[in-house]
């Protein structure tokens, strides 16, 4: 993620790319590439399972990935406010099998002075689909 952007958020646009650049990130599936958008200490909620600092969101992202293949990420803008953002999201992904699933998500970020961001709180579900049914490529 980009440190030109900061908090705090004032502008729309400047918010909305703040958010794409996080989609484009997280798109490239890279955990060391995707962890150093977030504090040293950062904090996060995903799902049930509770991680407090980068290498732990690494070893996270690399179980997930390993296990969500093909992923591809969608995120739009849902509001913001001084340096936090709440933001909505689905990705396409399929398992080992070969079934395909779209996770849905909401997300609540919360950004240091640096642009850095220190805490995450995602909630997510997931739902099977056909792979006809996708719409994420």
């Amino acid at each position: 993620m980009s440190t030109l952007i900061v908090p705090p958020f004032t502008d729309p646009d400047l918010a909305a790319q703040k958010v794409q650049i996080a989609e484009d990130l997280w798109n490239t599936r890279d955990p060391e590439r995707v962890a150093a958008a977030y504090t040293e200490d950062t904090q996060w909620r995903n799902r049930a399972e509770f991680l407090t600092g980068r290498e732990a969101v690494v070893e996270f992202l690399r179980r997930k990935w390993n296990r969500e293949l093909d992923y591809k990420l969608k995120k739009e803008l849902w509001g913001f406010r001084n340096n936090r953002m709440a933001v909505k999201f689905h990705y396409e992904w399929h398992d080992d099998s070969g079934q395909w699933f779209r996770s849905y998500g909401n997300e609540l970020w919360e950004f240091a002075p640096s642009g850095l961001m220190q805490r995450r709180e995602a909630s997510i579900n997931d739902m099977p689909i056909r792979e006809a049914d996708r719409t994420l490529r």
